[in-house]
Protein backbone atom coordinates (compact mmCIF):
# COMPACT_ATOMS: atom_id res chain seq x y z
CA UNK A 1 0.00 0.00 0.00
CA UNK A 2 1.45 3.70 -1.08
CA UNK A 3 2.14 6.29 1.83
CA UNK A 4 -0.84 8.00 -0.02
CA UNK A 5 -3.74 4.92 0.05
CA UNK A 6 -2.45 4.54 4.07
CA UNK A 7 -2.56 8.38 4.73
CA UNK A 8 -6.34 8.47 3.16
CA UNK A 9 -7.27 5.32 4.83
CA UNK A 10 -6.08 7.03 8.53
CA UNK A 11 -8.42 10.05 7.47
CA UNK A 12 -11.72 7.62 6.14
CA UNK A 13 -11.42 5.83 9.53
CA UNK A 14 -13.34 8.32 11.26
CA UNK A 15 -15.25 11.65 10.26
CA UNK A 16 -13.18 13.72 12.21
CA UNK A 17 -10.23 11.92 14.01
CA UNK A 18 -7.23 12.92 11.22
CA UNK A 19 -7.11 15.96 9.76
CA UNK A 20 -5.08 15.67 6.45
CA UNK A 21 -1.72 16.12 6.75
CA UNK A 22 0.05 19.78 6.16
CA UNK A 23 2.75 18.49 4.75
CA UNK A 24 4.41 15.74 3.10
CA UNK A 25 8.47 14.47 2.82
CA UNK A 26 10.58 12.65 0.79
CA UNK A 27 10.53 9.31 2.29
CA UNK A 28 14.05 8.39 0.71
CA UNK A 29 12.87 5.34 -0.71
CA UNK A 30 12.64 5.62 -4.88
CA UNK A 31 9.34 3.48 -4.89
CA UNK A 32 7.28 4.63 -1.84
CA UNK A 33 8.08 8.49 -2.87
CA UNK A 34 6.69 11.20 -0.47
CA UNK A 35 5.34 10.30 2.70
CA UNK A 36 3.42 12.90 5.22
CA UNK A 37 5.55 14.35 7.75
CA UNK A 38 4.78 12.14 10.73
CA UNK A 39 5.77 8.93 9.56
CA UNK A 40 8.72 7.27 8.69
CA UNK A 41 9.82 4.87 6.42
CA UNK A 42 11.68 2.40 7.79
CA UNK A 43 13.52 -0.86 7.33
CA UNK A 44 11.41 -3.77 8.30
CA UNK A 45 14.24 -5.25 10.87
CA UNK A 46 13.62 -1.99 12.99
CA UNK A 47 9.74 -3.23 12.96
CA UNK A 48 9.50 -6.44 14.00
CA UNK A 49 12.03 -9.62 14.43
CA UNK A 50 11.00 -12.53 12.71
CA UNK A 51 11.04 -15.52 15.50
CA UNK A 52 11.42 -19.43 13.71
CA UNK A 53 9.00 -21.72 14.02
CA UNK A 54 9.27 -25.10 15.75
CA UNK A 55 9.74 -28.28 14.73
CA UNK A 56 6.46 -30.57 14.74
CA UNK A 57 5.13 -33.65 12.27
CA UNK A 58 2.47 -34.45 11.92
CA UNK A 59 2.56 -37.54 13.77
CA UNK A 60 3.97 -36.08 16.59
CA UNK A 61 1.24 -34.04 17.21
CA UNK A 62 -1.63 -33.93 20.39
CA UNK A 63 -5.08 -33.97 20.63
CA UNK A 64 -6.00 -30.34 20.79
CA UNK A 65 -7.74 -27.55 19.90
CA UNK A 66 -4.78 -24.95 18.91
CA UNK A 67 -4.24 -24.87 14.96
CA UNK A 68 -0.89 -25.74 13.85
CA UNK A 69 0.48 -23.31 11.17
CA UNK A 70 2.63 -23.82 8.17
CA UNK A 71 2.95 -21.23 5.42
CA UNK A 72 0.09 -21.68 3.55
CA UNK A 73 -2.45 -21.42 7.31
CA UNK A 74 -3.65 -24.57 9.34
CA UNK A 75 -2.51 -27.06 8.65
CA UNK A 76 -3.88 -29.33 11.42
CA UNK A 77 -4.59 -29.18 15.50
CA UNK A 78 -1.97 -29.48 18.28
CA UNK A 79 -2.48 -29.66 22.53
CA UNK A 80 -0.78 -26.58 22.85
CA UNK A 81 0.87 -23.03 21.25
CA UNK A 82 3.73 -21.39 20.79
CA UNK A 83 2.83 -18.14 19.45
CA UNK A 84 1.02 -15.36 21.82
CA UNK A 85 -2.43 -13.95 20.59
CA UNK A 86 -2.74 -11.74 18.01
CA UNK A 87 -0.03 -13.09 15.64
CA UNK A 88 1.63 -13.44 12.06
CA UNK A 89 2.62 -16.84 10.21
CA UNK A 90 5.00 -15.85 7.65
CA UNK A 91 5.74 -18.78 4.87
CA UNK A 92 9.41 -19.48 5.35
CA UNK A 93 9.61 -22.63 2.82
CA UNK A 94 7.47 -23.63 0.31
CA UNK A 95 4.82 -20.57 -0.56
CA UNK A 96 7.51 -18.33 1.18
CA UNK A 97 6.83 -14.71 2.07
CA UNK A 98 2.67 -15.48 2.11
CA UNK A 99 1.51 -13.80 5.25
CA UNK A 100 -1.35 -15.41 7.35
CA UNK A 101 -2.84 -13.63 10.22
CA UNK A 102 -4.61 -15.62 13.80
CA UNK A 103 -6.61 -13.63 16.61
CA UNK A 104 -5.90 -16.96 18.63
CA UNK A 105 -2.54 -18.29 19.86
CA UNK A 106 -1.24 -21.31 16.92
CA UNK A 107 1.68 -23.30 16.76
CA UNK A 108 4.00 -22.26 13.99
CA UNK A 109 5.64 -24.92 12.39
CA UNK A 110 9.22 -24.86 11.40
CA UNK A 111 8.73 -23.83 7.62
CA UNK A 112 7.51 -20.51 8.85
CA UNK A 113 8.40 -17.51 10.73
CA UNK A 114 6.23 -15.53 13.17
CA UNK A 115 5.45 -12.04 15.01
CA UNK A 116 3.62 -11.97 17.53
CA UNK A 117 3.51 -8.93 20.53
CA UNK A 118 7.01 -10.19 21.93
CA UNK A 119 8.51 -9.06 18.12
CA UNK A 120 7.22 -5.54 17.53
CA UNK A 121 5.68 -2.69 18.88
CA UNK A 122 3.11 -2.49 16.15
CA UNK A 123 -0.28 -2.83 16.04
CA UNK A 124 -0.33 -6.65 14.46
CA UNK A 125 -3.05 -6.06 12.20
CA UNK A 126 -1.88 -3.19 10.89
CA UNK A 127 1.61 -5.19 10.59
CA UNK A 128 -0.30 -7.63 8.56
CA UNK A 129 -1.27 -5.36 5.58
CA UNK A 130 2.34 -3.75 6.26
CA UNK A 131 3.93 -7.04 5.26
CA UNK A 132 1.03 -8.66 2.78
CA UNK A 133 2.40 -5.39 1.14
CA UNK A 134 5.95 -5.59 1.46
CA UNK A 135 7.06 -8.04 -1.86
CA UNK A 136 7.92 -10.83 0.96
CA UNK A 137 7.55 -13.59 -1.67
CA UNK A 138 10.98 -11.74 -4.14
CA UNK A 139 13.08 -11.81 -0.80
CA UNK A 140 15.19 -15.37 -1.52
CA UNK A 141 18.34 -16.73 -2.18
CA UNK A 142 19.17 -18.33 -5.36
CA UNK A 143 18.87 -22.09 -4.42
CA UNK A 144 17.05 -25.71 -5.17
CA UNK A 145 14.20 -24.99 -2.98
CA UNK A 146 13.67 -21.36 -3.09
CA UNK A 147 12.81 -19.71 0.41
CA UNK A 148 12.03 -16.52 2.54
CA UNK A 149 15.84 -15.23 3.50
CA UNK A 150 14.99 -13.35 6.84
CA UNK A 151 18.36 -10.69 6.36
CA UNK A 152 16.91 -9.90 2.80
CA UNK A 153 13.04 -9.26 4.47
CA UNK A 154 14.57 -7.19 7.01
CA UNK A 155 15.78 -5.12 4.61
CA UNK A 156 12.80 -4.37 3.24
CA UNK A 157 11.03 -0.85 3.65
CA UNK A 158 7.84 -0.31 5.17
CA UNK A 159 5.77 2.95 5.92
CA UNK A 160 4.91 3.56 9.47
CA UNK A 161 2.75 5.35 11.02
CA UNK A 162 1.95 6.28 14.85
CA UNK A 163 0.25 3.71 16.76
CA UNK A 164 -3.29 5.28 16.53
CA UNK A 165 -3.19 5.85 12.96
CA UNK A 166 -2.12 2.41 13.14
CA UNK A 167 -4.96 0.78 14.62
CA UNK A 168 -7.31 3.35 12.27
CA UNK A 169 -5.75 1.98 8.67
CA UNK A 170 -6.53 -1.28 10.37
CA UNK A 171 -9.96 -1.24 11.47
CA UNK A 172 -10.59 0.94 8.10
CA UNK A 173 -8.80 -2.10 5.93
CA UNK A 174 -10.86 -4.38 7.53
CA UNK A 175 -13.90 -3.47 7.00
CA UNK A 176 -13.13 -2.16 3.31
CA UNK A 177 -11.84 -5.32 2.20
CA UNK A 178 -14.12 -7.71 3.86
CA UNK A 179 -17.06 -5.26 1.85
CA UNK A 180 -14.93 -5.92 -1.41
CA UNK A 181 -14.15 -10.14 -0.60
CA UNK A 182 -18.23 -10.02 -0.46
CA UNK A 183 -18.66 -8.22 -3.63
CA UNK A 184 -16.27 -10.85 -5.44
CA UNK A 185 -17.65 -13.87 -3.49
CA UNK A 186 -21.49 -12.49 -5.02
CA UNK A 187 -19.86 -12.07 -8.30
CA UNK A 188 -17.74 -15.90 -8.25
CA UNK A 189 -21.22 -17.66 -7.11
CA UNK A 190 -22.99 -15.34 -10.35
CA UNK A 191 -19.81 -16.77 -12.88
CA UNK A 192 -20.57 -20.45 -11.25
CA UNK A 193 -24.20 -20.06 -12.07
CA UNK A 194 -24.08 -18.70 -15.50
CA UNK A 195 -21.49 -21.03 -16.33
CA UNK A 196 -23.95 -23.86 -15.06
CA UNK A 197 -26.92 -22.43 -16.90
CA UNK A 198 -24.69 -22.36 -19.93
CA UNK A 199 -23.95 -25.56 -20.02
CA UNK A 200 -27.55 -27.07 -19.32
CA UNK A 201 -27.99 -24.83 -22.66
CA UNK A 202 -25.50 -25.97 -24.68
CA UNK A 203 -26.37 -29.84 -23.39
CA UNK A 204 -30.27 -29.27 -24.12
CA UNK A 205 -29.84 -27.88 -28.05
CA UNK A 206 -27.25 -30.86 -28.68
CA UNK A 207 -29.03 -33.53 -27.28
CA UNK A 208 -32.69 -32.56 -27.50
CA UNK A 209 -32.61 -29.76 -30.78
CA UNK A 210 -34.70 -26.64 -30.43
CA UNK A 211 -38.13 -27.74 -31.09
CA UNK A 212 -39.68 -28.90 -28.00
CA UNK A 213 -42.66 -29.98 -29.79
CA UNK A 214 -40.51 -32.27 -31.65
CA UNK A 215 -41.32 -36.46 -31.89
CA UNK A 216 -38.68 -37.95 -29.68
CA UNK A 217 -37.21 -41.72 -29.54
CA UNK A 218 -34.75 -43.87 -27.16
CA UNK A 219 -31.22 -42.99 -28.62
CA UNK A 220 -30.02 -46.65 -27.58
CA UNK A 221 -27.41 -45.01 -25.15
CA UNK A 222 -28.05 -44.31 -21.60
CA UNK A 223 -26.35 -41.52 -20.88
CA UNK A 224 -28.09 -39.81 -23.91
CA UNK A 225 -31.33 -41.08 -23.17
CA UNK A 226 -34.25 -39.96 -26.03
CA UNK A 227 -33.30 -37.37 -28.97
CA UNK A 228 -35.47 -36.21 -31.92
CA UNK A 229 -37.10 -39.05 -34.16
CA UNK A 230 -35.53 -37.50 -37.28
CA UNK A 231 -31.72 -37.61 -35.74
CA UNK A 232 -29.18 -40.06 -35.26
CA UNK A 233 -26.42 -41.54 -32.81
CA UNK A 234 -23.05 -41.85 -34.71
CA UNK A 235 -19.83 -42.97 -33.14
CA UNK A 236 -17.40 -40.27 -33.70
CA UNK A 237 -14.41 -42.37 -36.36
CA UNK A 238 -17.98 -42.67 -38.98
CA UNK A 239 -17.68 -38.81 -38.69
CA UNK A 240 -14.07 -38.19 -39.98
CA UNK A 241 -12.41 -36.93 -43.22
CA UNK A 242 -9.34 -38.83 -42.18
CA UNK A 243 -8.23 -40.99 -39.03
CA UNK A 244 -7.64 -39.50 -35.36
CA UNK A 245 -3.93 -38.31 -35.59
CA UNK A 246 -1.51 -37.99 -32.38
CA UNK A 247 0.35 -34.44 -32.50
CA UNK A 248 4.45 -33.70 -32.83
CA UNK A 249 6.84 -34.65 -29.98
CA UNK A 250 8.47 -32.11 -30.12
CA UNK A 251 10.06 -29.77 -27.53
CA UNK A 252 8.34 -26.22 -27.25
CA UNK A 253 11.83 -24.44 -27.61
CA UNK A 254 11.55 -21.90 -30.31
CA UNK A 255 9.37 -18.67 -29.69
CA UNK A 256 10.06 -17.09 -33.12
CA UNK A 257 6.74 -15.69 -34.67
CA UNK A 258 7.55 -15.92 -37.97
CA UNK A 259 7.43 -19.49 -37.54
CA UNK A 260 4.11 -22.03 -37.09
CA UNK A 261 2.86 -21.92 -33.85
CA UNK A 262 3.31 -25.12 -31.61
CA UNK A 263 0.15 -25.99 -30.34
CA UNK A 264 0.28 -27.38 -26.98
CA UNK A 265 -2.55 -28.61 -23.97
CA UNK A 266 -1.07 -25.48 -21.86
CA UNK A 267 -2.01 -22.97 -24.50
CA UNK A 268 -5.26 -23.90 -24.35
CA UNK A 269 -7.42 -20.75 -22.46
CA UNK A 270 -11.20 -21.26 -20.74
CA UNK A 271 -12.46 -18.79 -23.53
CA UNK A 272 -11.27 -21.86 -26.31
CA UNK A 273 -8.71 -19.60 -27.33
CA UNK A 274 -4.99 -19.30 -27.21
CA UNK A 275 -2.71 -17.88 -24.55
CA UNK A 276 -0.26 -15.17 -26.11
CA UNK A 277 1.79 -15.61 -22.68
CA UNK A 278 2.63 -19.28 -23.54
CA UNK A 279 3.48 -18.92 -27.66
CA UNK A 280 5.86 -21.16 -28.65
CA UNK A 281 6.72 -22.67 -32.20
CA UNK A 282 8.26 -25.16 -34.67
CA UNK A 283 10.70 -25.51 -37.66
CA UNK A 284 8.62 -25.55 -40.89
CA UNK A 285 10.00 -29.19 -41.87
CA UNK A 286 8.71 -30.25 -38.22
CA UNK A 287 5.24 -28.63 -37.94
CA UNK A 288 4.71 -30.09 -41.55
CA UNK A 289 2.68 -33.31 -40.96
CA UNK A 290 1.21 -31.55 -38.09
CA UNK A 291 -0.29 -28.80 -39.28
CA UNK A 292 -4.40 -27.64 -38.51
CA UNK A 293 -6.93 -26.90 -40.93
CA UNK A 294 -10.24 -24.76 -40.40
CA UNK A 295 -12.55 -26.81 -38.38
CA UNK A 296 -9.89 -29.32 -37.14
CA UNK A 297 -10.96 -30.52 -33.58
CA UNK A 298 -8.04 -31.01 -30.95
CA UNK A 299 -8.73 -33.51 -28.21
CA UNK A 300 -6.07 -33.36 -24.60
CA UNK A 301 -5.87 -37.04 -23.75
CA UNK A 302 -4.50 -37.04 -20.51
CA UNK A 303 -3.50 -35.06 -16.88
CA UNK A 304 -6.25 -32.74 -15.55
CA UNK A 305 -7.51 -31.69 -19.02
CA UNK A 306 -8.37 -35.21 -20.88
CA UNK A 307 -11.17 -34.57 -23.04
CA UNK A 308 -11.26 -31.01 -23.07
CA UNK A 309 -11.06 -29.96 -26.82
CA UNK A 310 -9.96 -26.97 -28.92
CA UNK A 311 -11.61 -25.66 -32.60
CA UNK A 312 -8.66 -24.62 -34.76
CA UNK A 313 -9.74 -21.41 -36.94
CA UNK A 314 -7.94 -19.87 -39.34
CA UNK A 315 -7.58 -16.29 -37.39
CA UNK A 316 -5.01 -18.43 -35.40
CA UNK A 317 -2.34 -18.59 -38.19
CA UNK A 318 -0.46 -20.96 -39.34
CA UNK A 319 -0.36 -23.57 -36.52
CA UNK A 320 0.55 -27.40 -35.54
CA UNK A 321 -0.10 -29.56 -32.34
CA UNK A 322 1.75 -31.24 -29.93
CA UNK A 323 1.71 -34.86 -28.62
CA UNK A 324 -1.03 -34.77 -26.03
CA UNK A 325 -3.39 -33.69 -28.13
CA UNK A 326 -5.53 -35.40 -30.70
CA UNK A 327 -6.78 -34.06 -33.93
CA UNK A 328 -10.10 -34.97 -35.42
CA UNK A 329 -10.74 -33.82 -38.99
CA UNK A 330 -14.65 -34.02 -39.49
CA UNK A 331 -16.21 -34.81 -42.96
CA UNK A 332 -18.12 -31.26 -42.90
CA UNK A 333 -20.62 -33.54 -45.06
CA UNK A 334 -21.62 -35.90 -42.31
CA UNK A 335 -20.89 -33.48 -39.09
CA UNK A 336 -20.72 -29.57 -38.60
CA UNK A 337 -16.73 -29.19 -36.26
CA UNK A 338 -18.94 -26.59 -34.53
CA UNK A 339 -21.37 -28.50 -33.51
CA UNK A 340 -19.15 -31.50 -32.57
CA UNK A 341 -17.31 -29.19 -30.48
CA UNK A 342 -20.22 -27.58 -28.88
CA UNK A 343 -21.76 -31.45 -28.02
CA UNK A 344 -18.00 -31.95 -26.16
CA UNK A 345 -18.55 -29.04 -23.76
CA UNK A 346 -22.03 -30.82 -22.80
CA UNK A 347 -23.24 -32.25 -19.38
CA UNK A 348 -23.70 -35.51 -21.47
CA UNK A 349 -20.17 -35.53 -23.06
CA UNK A 350 -18.47 -35.11 -19.54
CA UNK A 351 -20.41 -37.82 -18.17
Amino acid sequence: MSARRMKAAACAAGPGRYKPYPAYKDSGVEWLGEIPAGWEALNLKRVCRFAYGDSLASDSRLDGDIDVYGSNGAVGTHEHANTLAPCLVIGRKGSFGKVNFSARPVFAIDTTFFVDARFTRTDIRWLYYALTNARLDSATKDSAIPGLDREDAYAREVCVCPPEEQRAIAAFLDRETARIDALVAKKAWLIALLQEQRTALITRAVTKGLDPTVPMKDSGVEWLGEIPAHWEVRKLKFLLAAPLKYGANEAAELDEPDLPRYVRITDIDESDGLRDETFKSLPVHVAEEYLLREGDLLFARSGATAGKTFLYRRSWGTCAYAGYLIRARLDTNRASPQFVRYFTASTSYWQ
